[in-house]
């Protein structure tokens, strides 16, 4: 469970991002939340692989 708490922490730190940028337009928390959003994919990412490593040893 330790992995989602990684996943759900690393979204709400984009909270305040994403509301810079869709609510006031700052380009800067643009970049700021593509660039979580790639890790948020890489995290991902990992998750899959050891969800599918431990599904295949058990």
């Amino acid at each position: 469970m330790n992995r989602f708490a990684e996943v759900r922490d690393h979204i709400l730190s984009l909270e305040s991002d994403f509301n810079k940028f869709y609510d006031k337009g700052n380009k800067a928390a643009g970049t700021r939340v593509r660039k979580g959003m790639q890790e948020l994919k890489n995290l991902a990412q990992e998750i899959r692989s050891e969800v599918q490593n431990m599904k295949n040893e058990g």
